[in-house]
């Protein structure tokens, strides 16, 4: 579904991707780990065309998205949803507005379509349409307002989703709604997912594949169990960091 070929990223003086190879099978929860600042929301950015890379190549479905002009990217930017660490809801919009907000500016939907597919997609992240559509953003708790941004992300039938960090900050009852909810959007329609985490707990219960960026480079990648037994220090120093203490890599 999603190809990185060598991909390298500066910023400055700093080099951030370092030769990246990745591969992201369709219909497949893909987890990416790494140390913060290390690079993740970088190769998440790259998939939508909010970076360009220095270097190397980016297919999207086929589609070559590193060298793409603006109508192409405008183009798989509808099939790819983007779900923020905060949610990126618009403060100034109730509810409502926000899930609708990318429905009005990309499709023509009757005004009984519109609310057809709100009440939808709040209902699908476990929200109660009637109960919420009112509400402004800074009225909901901090897991509600990740909800609607699912909600929101969902609006334009996505083939692919990004999850940027999705259990952050949240408590563990309402981590484990979100970890069940991207595991329903793939069991259910087949949703091709990429999340990156520290939550390795959550991540563990989400994934179909996992990969570990370190220093740039992809050092490891595979499916659960190949990289819990890996033999790379990185992996399992990083794996069992909650236990052992801070990662003090060598």
């Amino acid at each position: 579904m999603i190809r990185f070929e060598n991909v390298t990223k500066s910023f400055g003086s700093r080099q951030i991707l370092r030769g990246v190879d990745l591969e992201i099978e369709k219909g497949k929860t893909t987890v990416i780990f790494g140390v913060s600042g290390g690079g993740k929301s970088t190769i998440i950015k790259h998939i939508v065309g909010l970076l360009k890379p220095d270097g190397g190549s980016i297919t999207v479905g086929g589609i070559r998205v590193d060298n793409a002009d603006e109508t192409t990217l405008r183009d798989i930017r509808t099939k790819v949803g983007f779900l923020f660490q905060n949610g990126a809801l618009f403060d100034s919009m109730n509810i409502r507005d926000n899930v609708a907000f990318p429905m009005i500016e990309h499709q023509k939907l009757t005004p009984k379509e519109l609310e057809y597919k709100i009440d939808e997609k709040l209902s699908m992240v476990g929200l109660k349409p009637d109960i919420v559509k009112p509400l402004y953003p800074e009225e909901l708790s901090g897991g509600m307002r990740k909800r609607v941004g699912l909600a929101r992300t969902l609006a334009l039938e996505p083939e692919v989703i990004l999850y940027d960090e999705p259990t952050s900050g949240l408590d563990p009852v309402t981590s484990d709604f979100i970890t069940q909810m991207i595991c329903r959007l793939r069991d259910e329609i087949g949703m091709t997912s990429i999340l990156i985490s520290h939550d390795v707990n959550e991540s563990f219960k989400a994934g179909d594949r996992y990969a570990m960026l370190f220093e740039g480079v992809i050092v490891e990648a595979g499916d659960k169990t190949s990289f819990q037994n890996s033999s790379n220090p990185v992996v399992q120093q990083f794996i069992h960091a909650r236990s052992e203490g801070p990662i003090a890599f060598h």
